[in-house]
């Protein structure tokens, strides 16, 4: 699993963002640090509130950061997904899984049938490609403590 400290693997993936675009980290990172939060599936309730709580503090993180949602939805329903929410940062798609996997962030739902979805999980990567904060849960109904991400953003 990825933790602090790590070089957070590279990867291009598609973006939704009202539309469909590719999305590379490396990329990316020339602008800044970005936060990713992988999330086990859109229009579900702990997921929608999370994408919710990260809205409501969009301002306070993108000071320092740039912010993504991470999950194994297509990006068409992520679109949907950040249009129902209003959400006004992008969602990256890994229906491949790749990124799930390169992460070592995949979780299944055995019971459900449901497999290699994204454990509930927020990365802070610096300008370096440096993970400088990690915070993942094996509990997909646990949420992340965002009074911590916006001090792990703040001082990146």
């Amino acid at each position: 699993m990825v933790r602090e400290g790590d070089t957070a693997p590279d990867f291009t993936a598609p973006l939704a963002n009202g539309d469909v675009d590719s999305f590379t980290l490396s990329d990316a990172l020339d602008d800044g640090p970005v936060v990713l939060a992988f999330f086990p599936g859109a229009f579900t309730s702990v997921c929608s509130h999370e994408m919710n709580a990260l809205q409501d503090r969009l301002d306070s993180l993108t000071d320092s950061a740039q912010v993504y949602g991470v999950s194994v939805d297509s990006p068409f329903s992520l679109d949907e997904f950040r249009d129902k929410l209003g959400l006004e940062f992008a969602l990256i798609s890994d229906t491949n899984r790749n990124i799930v996997h390169e992460y070592d962030l995949a979780m299944d739902f055995t019971e459900l049938g449901v497999h290699n979805v994204a454990k509930r999980s927020v990365l802070v990567i610096d300008e370096d490609g440096t993970v400088s904060y990690a915070w993942v849960s094996d509990d997909p109904g646990v949420e992340p403590s965002y009074d911590e991400l916006e001090a792990a953003v703040a001082n990146v």
